[in-house]
């Protein structure tokens, strides 16, 4: 039996998270649907248990408790990837990781390496900036263009190597295509010799991508067409099993 004051906070929180931003009451109510008087009763309750916080303009947005529950289903979800992961490795022979987007950062939260001696290099837990990497680029292409352009202009778009997206409507172009094709693909943008293609996995509860990296020299233009079949293929059965456990 459901209980009805839960689903409404939780209903708050996920129109909070859909901005990217903050909202003023009035906008809460508009999405929600609730009445004002209890959509202030459950900010107030949230504000004060720190899952959401209220501004000097009198506006919401997610609330610092909200990180550790955050941080722990991000793990959680690296964990359920693990097997996925380990099946791209088997089949393209190349490094397979997951990553999410947590405030404007990429993080990696799961990975499986390639059996080369010569191999992308990264870690669990790793942050970086989406605009120049296949999986932030991936994810960044989930949002609405004009959250994105958001993101990247707190964060900056730094160049990391002549081949690093710079100009925000370069990037918002690249973004549109992605969104068109299904996938993103870092041309050394990260790195100078390291190709990587990533898969958006928007059925997840946050925003998350797949990516298989390699040297560029293995990780040919002929190759990336052969990695994009199987990345889909093993995006779908993702979402499959992420449907079966609820």
């Amino acid at each position: 039996m459901s209980v009805r004051s839960l689903e409404r906070a939780f209903e708050l929180l996920e129109h909070l998270a859909d901005a990217g931003g903050q909202l003023a009451l009035t906008e809460l109510t508009e999405r929600s649907g609730l009445p004002m008087p209890t959509a202030y009763r459950l900010l107030q309750t949230l504000v004060a248990q720190g899952y959401v916080r209220q501004g000097p303009s009198r506006r919401y947005a997610l609330g610092p408790r909200l990180i550790r529950l955050g941080d722990s289903a991000s793990r959680l979800l690296g964990t359920w990837a693990r097997p996925v992961l380990a099946g791209l490795v088997d089949e393209l022979g190349e490094t397979a990781n997951m990553a999410v987007l947590e405030g404007d950062e990429v993080v990696y939260v799961a990975q499986v390496p390639s059996r080369h001696s010569m191999r992308m290099f990264t870690e669990v837990g790793r942050r970086v900036l989406p605009h120049c990497t296949g999986v932030g680029k991936a994810l960044l292409a989930q949002l609405p263009e004009a959250t994105a352009r958001e993101v990247v202009g707190r964060t900056g778009m730094p160049a990391r190597t002549p081949r690093t997206f710079t100009d925000p409507d370069a990037l918002m172009a690249e973004l549109a295509e992605i969104r068109a094709r299904g996938y993103a693909v870092d041309d050394e943008e990260q790195e100078l010799g390291v190709r990587c293609v990533a898969m958006p996995l928007p059925q997840t509860p946050a925003l998350a991508a797949f990516s298989v990296s390699g040297p560029s020299g293995r990780m040919t233009p002929e190759a990336v067409e052969k990695v994009i079949p199987v990345m889909r293929r093993a995006a779908a059965a993702f979402a499959a099993d992420l449907a079966a456990q609820g």
